[in-house]
């Protein structure tokens, strides 16, 4: 689920969302019509993809933009519905994602009544300079008293989003948010080293000499580092830039990665079915005033060659890599793409371990460019 309202826009961010106003604890959003008009819009798309599939999923997730800043209300009225259709009886995760500011006591209880067991936190760094840089909407502090109203509603499964190689950050200031991070005990860490997506204010700014990127030896070393700790620290790393504790592993984002099938609602929201996707047009108006299905803004069926590709691709994100046994059903005679996987593992970019096609430790610094070879 796409929720596109966000308090602010980030300067690194790339996805649709729509500055609006922060859920009031003690009353409604400014926001409120529009939001109220959304909401509707997305329960009738629900309830017509219910008529084309039989909706029955394992994971839910809902993204943004900011879903918290949606009203409490609100978020009933979305999660009973959900529940009387049935949606929520076979899901085994239910993630919301928050922006620290966000979240309140009531707000939590109207989550963790309809479903919600996981919390994903947007810290990005716990250092107010680094924050600003990001032109980030929160406090450090708040990140601490999130974690805590959390566990205390009873969301025992929490991740925090960390970013890395920002403009001006030290490795020491990324072994600070390391260290703060921990401090917190999640259950699962998500590391992300800083894009400069096309579009976005960050990348505008860097075009104009104010930001200088960080050195590419810098960065690496930053990447060398968050592994190091958090290998040190008991977690594990199971995708490039995802850590968890055992058996805290993101179901959902394994469904993207294995290639398996998917539903997006709302404006922007992309789905996957059966070697089918398509992505709603990224317009909040001509999303409400839609009728029937979404509009919809791309829309393709890759063919067998680009499929392979992208499930290599994704599946080699992976740290345990492709099994030998299903990279042979799926490549069969592609001599090419045989070809270059031994010409990755020549260079040292690629490994068998345990009979499985891995990323090297010298493959995941550069694991874009490597996978990229693969599509």
């Amino acid at each position: 689920m796409h929720i596109p309202f966000c308090f602010h826009k980030c300067h690194y961010c790339d996805f649709y969302s729509l500055p609006d106003s922060p859920t009031g604890i003690n009353g409604p959003a400014a926001g409120s019509d529009r939001q109220s008009a959304f909401v509707d819009r997305l329960l009738k798309e629900i309830r017509f993809q219910a008529q084309r599939y039989t909706l029955r999923p394992r994971t839910v997730f809902f993204g943004g933009g900011t879903p918290t800043l949606l009203e409490a209300e609100l978020w009933k009225k979305i999660l009973e519905t959900m529940r009387q259709m049935g949606l929520l009886d076979d899901v085994a995760e239910f993630t919301v994602e928050a922006n620290p500011e966000t979240l309140h006591e009531n707000l939590l209880t109207v989550l963790v009544q309809g479903g919600v067991n996981r919390i994903s936190i947007g810290a990005q760094s716990f250092n107010v300079t680094h924050l600003k840089t990001l032109e980030r909407w929160h406090e450090p502090a708040s990140v601490t008293r999130a974690v805590t109203l959390a566990r205390k509603a009873g969301i025992a499964n929490i991740n925090l989003d960390l970013i890395f190689a920002i403009p001006g950050q030290t490795p020491d200031d990324v072994r600070d948010d390391l260290s703060q991070a921990l401090h917190l005990q999640p259950d699962h860490i998500s590391c992300y080293g800083l894009t400069y997506e096309p579009n976005t204010a960050l990348t505008q700014r860097q075009r104009a000499g104010q930001i200088q990127p960080v050195d590419e030896e810098i960065e690496r070393r930053m990447y060398g580092l968050v592994r190091q700790i958090l290998a040190q620290t008991g977690y594990e790393h199971y995708e490039i830039s995802n850590w968890a504790r055992p058996g805290r592993q993101c179901l959902h984002n394994l469904v993207y990665w294995e290639n398996d099938s998917w539903l997006g609602f709302g404006p922007s929201a992309a789905s996957h079915v059966q070697g089918r996707r398509w992505k709603n047009v990224p317009h909040l108006g001509a999303y409400i005033s839609s009728v029937a299905s979404a509009p919809v803004a791309d829309e393709e069926e890759l063919d067998v060659n680009r499929h392979v590709g992208e499930v290599l691709m994704l599946r080699l994100r992976l740290r345990a890599g492709a099994e030998r046994s299903w990279l042979n059903a799926l490549l069969r005679d592609d001599h090419a793409r045989w070809d270059k996987v031994r010409d990755l593992e020549r260079l040292g970019m690629l490994a068998w371990r345990d009979d499985h096609l891995q990323l090297t430790e010298e493959g995941l610094y550069v694991a874009d460019a490597v996978i990229s070879q693969l599509l």
